[in-house]
C-alpha cells in the first residue's frame, strides 16, 4: 500500500515544500527520511489483491500499491510528489535522463504530419532530436529566433501540436515571456511545453504562467550535488496520464537509487537557489566592470536584452553566467586555465562552479563558421557558479583575468 503525503498548509512556501511536500510524516521502520525501495517486482497477497489493483488500473486510477518496477516504485512516487508541488502542477513524472523526458514526451503527443514549432536556442540536442529524428517519423519542426512574437504567430500551421522553448536559454540565458507565447499557443489550440531547467521551480514557474508542460533536467539545480541523471515533467493529470503510459512503453525511468539522490538533493533546493542567484548576480556585475571582458549575458543586468520580462516573471536570475572575453580563442582558453575554483567541465546546477569554453566543448566538432552562425563565439565562456562565497570567486576571476 502506498500511503497517502501528509497535506501541508495551503500558504507553505517553496522551502517548506522543498523538504516535506510529497513526504509521509510516518514512513517505514520509524525512519525519518524516504527509504530506498528497491525492487524490480512486487508480490500481491493473493488472487483478490491482484483482481483489486488491475480493477483500479483498468480504471486510469492512482494505483494503492506497486506492480513492476518500470511502471512505480515508493521512492520514486514521493520525489514525483514532491516536484509536482513545487512546479504548481497536478502531477509530476521522473525518468533516467532530461532528454529521456523530452523525447517521451514528443514521441507521445506527435504523430506523423504534425508541426512542431521551436525556439532557435533550445537545448542543441533536443533541436537536434526535432530536426532529425522526428524528420524520420515525418513530423515536421519549424525553427524560429528566441524573442521573435510575430515570427512564433506566423510559424503557427493547421496541424502545429506543440511550442516548445526554453527559459532561460542556454548559453545566452534568453528569456522568453511566457504568458505572451501561451496566449499566442492557446488562441491556436496549441500546446505551450517549458524548459525551465536553468531557472528551476525556486526562480520561475512556466505552469503559473500559462505553460501546459514543463520539463526539468533533474541532473542540474534540482539534484544540486552534480552526483545523478534524471528528469521531470510537471503538468495536468490528463497529459501526465498519456505521458505515464508512454514512458510505461518506451521503458526510460529513474532508478530507486537516483530517486533517492535526488530527494535529498530536493531538499536544499530553496537555500541553493539562493545563494546561486546571489552568486550569479554579483558576478554578472564585476564581469561588466572588467576591460578584458567584451559583453557579459545575465538576465539580472539592466543590459540584458531580457532584463524587463526576467524581472516581471522570475523571483531570481540564477546561477550561470555567459561572458566574452575580449580576445580570441586562444586567449579565452588561457583565462579558464587560469581559474582556480571552478571545475572545467560540462553541466550545471551544483554546488561546485563550473566553467566551460563552448566553442572547445558543446560545439567543437562544428567549424568555426558553423559555431558562429549559431551565435558559439570563439571567446565565449559560460560560468556555472556553486555556493561558494562571492568574493572567492571574484577574487578568482580577477587574478585569472590578470594573466590574460
Amino acid at each position: 500500500m502506498i500511503p497517502e503525503p501528509t497535506p501541508l498548509p495551503a500558504q507553505s512556501r517553496d522551502s517548506t515544500r522543498s523538504v516535506h511536500a510529497g513526504e509521509t510524516k510516518v514512513k517505514p521502520y520509524g525512519s525519518l527520511t524516504t527509504p530506498i525501495v528497491q525492487t524490480s517486482t512486487y508480490a500481491f497477497e493473493d488472487t483478490a489483491a491482484v483482481i483489486a489493483h488491475m480493477q483500479r488500473k483498468k480504471a486510469d486510477l492512482p494505483p494503492l500499491r506497486g506492480e513492476y518496477g518500470r511502471y512505480d516504485n515508493p521512492t520514486q512516487a514521493t520525489v514525483e510528489r514532491k516536484l509536482a508541488a513545487l512546479d504548481g502542477g497536478d502531477s509530476a513524472l521522473l525518468f533516467a535522463s532530461g532528454m529521456a523526458a523530452a523525447t517521451t514526451v514528443l514521441l507521445a503527443l506527435l504523430s506523423p504530419g504534425d508541426n512542431i514549432v521551436v525556439t532557435d536556442d533550445l537545448y542543441r540536442l533536443t533541436r537536434e532530436f526535432c530536426l532529425v529524428f522526428l524528420g524520420r517519423f515525418g513530423i515536421v519542426t519549424t525553427l524560429i529566433k528566441s524573442g521573435d512574437y510575430a515570427a512564433l504567430e506566423a510559424a503557427i500551421q493547421p496541424r502545429t501540436r506543440l511550442i516548445f522553448s526554453e527559459a532561460p536559454s542556454n548559453p545566452y540565458l534568453r528569456v522568453m515571456d511566457i504568458p505572451r507565447m501561451a496566449e499566442v499557443a492557446h488562441r491556436h489550440g496549441v500546446l505551450l511545453f517549458m524548459d525551465s531547467t536553468f531557472a528551476s521551480p525556486i526562480n520561475l514557474k512556466p505552469l503559473a504562467l500559462g505553460a501546459d508542460l514543463v520539463i526539468h533536467s533533474a541532473t542540474k539545480y534540482l539534484g544540486g550535488h552534480n552526483d545523478l541523471l534524471a528528469g521531470v515533467i510537471v503538468g495536468p493529470k490528463e497529459t501526465m496520464l498519456t505521458l505515464r503510459t508512454a514512458r510505461n512503453i518506451l521503458g526510460g525511468v529513474a532508478d530507486p537509487h537516483n530517486a533517492y539522490l535526488l530527494l535529498r538533493g530536493l531538499k536544499t533546493l530553496a537555500i541553493r537557489i539562493q545563494k546561486q542567484n546571489e552568486n550569479g548576480l554579483r558576478v554578472a556585475q564585476f564581469l561588466e566592470s572588467q576591460p578584458k571582458v567584451r559583453q557579459v549575458y545575465y538576465p539580472g543586468l539592466p543590459s540584458h536584452p531580457d532584463h524587463e520580462i526576467a524581472r516581471r516573471l522570475m523571483t531570481g536570475f540564477g546561477g550561470v553566467v555567459t561572458f566574452e572575453i575580449d580576445g580570441d580563442l586562444e586567449r579565452t582558453g588561457r583565462f579558464v586555465d587560469a581559474l582556480r575554483l571552478p571545475y572545467i567541465g560540462p553541466s550545471l546546477g551544483g554546488v561546485e562552479s563550473i566553467v566551460e569554453q563552448p566553442a572547445l566543448m558543446s560545439h567543437f566538432t562544428k567549424d568555426k563558421a558553423e559555431r558562429e552562425a549559431i551565435g558559439i563565439k570563439d571567446e565565449l565562456v559560460r560560468l556555472a557558479l556553486g555556493i561558494e562565497d562571492a568574493e572567492d570567486l571574484i577574487a578568482d576571476l580577477e587574478q585569472a583575468l590578470a594573466k590574460i
